[in-house]
């Protein structure tokens, strides 16, 4: 049986004063149901933009130069925007950094999350919207019934981010691709947020991805480690083996700065996998 996420062999290229810079380089990677793959790695290793692509969604001038990307046994980067589209509503949850950015700013936010969910299930307005009020509530929106009619603009970076989270989630996707989900969120929110992934995934069998430099939300929501470094992937291991031997120095290393910077305690060594 095909995994949710398999990746061969990946690769972007974007121009760089009169050269080419590989933002990702040969990478592989699979993500099976039933589990959460972390992807860590310092600022420009290359983690959003694999995300990015894995979507066939790279920011111009960037381009996919080699690799494959098959999602439920699909190859994803030969389909269609249409396909795409329904792929990603119904199946996939994207979510990205910067969530501001990625609304619109004319159509109120329920209306919004309402749409991808009409669009992708057979619902009525009254549904759909009751639907939109309960997943606002699940990602920790305040005032989730009034925050319906606001506009982006009316948000704050936060709300507008747990927005992005809830369209991503409302179909219940197989698939959740998340890069930095819970970024410019306090702590509290931040644990009901990956709460709530970690439920889709234990409960449904779903797959996740999850973009992180926070390496205590690894240790403790994450089943294995995905290690970038140069926009390659250096190493991968199972969330205990990676803080009780992790085997690249560069591994060690981000795990000893986050013992100091992390807010989330990162386990001992001799520590078990958090079950959360």
């Amino acid at each position: 049986m095909n995994p949710p996420l398999e990746v061969r062999d990946l690769s972007v290229d974007y121009p760089a004063r009169g050269s080419t810079k590989r933002t990702v380089d040969n990478v592989s990677l699979e993500v099976f149901s039933g589990e959460i793959l972390g992807v860590v790695g310092i600022s420009g290793a290359g983690k959003s933009i694999l995300v990015r692509a894995m979507m066939n969604l790279v920011p111009a001038p960037g381009r996919i130069v080699a690799g494959s990307v098959s999602m439920f046994g699909r190859e994803t980067l030969s389909l269609s925007e249409p396909a795409l589209r329904e792929l990603r509503g119904a199946r996939v949850g994207v979510i990205v950094q910067n969530a501001r950015i990625h609304l619109n700013p004319l159509v109120r936010i329920g209306d919004q999350i309402a749409n991808v969910y009409r669009a992708h299930r057979k619902a009525s307005r009254a549904e759909a919207r009751s639907k939109v009020a309960e997943m606002l509530r699940d990602v920790g929106m305040p005032g989730a019934e009034e925050r319906y009619s606001a506009y982006p603009h009316e948000l704050s970076g936060g709300m507008a981010q747990r927005a992005m989270i809830a369209m991503a989630m409302i179909c219940s996707p197989e698939l959740l691709l998340a890069d930095e989900p819970t970024s410019g969120l306090d702590v509290t929110i931040q644990d009901q947020i990956l709460r709530l992934i970690r439920l889709s995934v234990t409960e449904r069998g779903a797959a996740g991805l999850l973009v992180s430099r926070d390496m205590g939300i690894v240790a403790n929501y994450c089943d294995r480690v995905a290690v970038m470094q140069g926009s390659r992937i250096i190493e991968v291991a199972s969330v205990p083996d990676f803080f009780l031997t992790a085997a690249h120095p560069h591994s060690r290393a981000l795990i000893a700065a986050a013992s100091y910077q992390s807010e989330r305690p990162v386990p001992a060594p001799a520590s078990e996998q958090v079950v959360v």
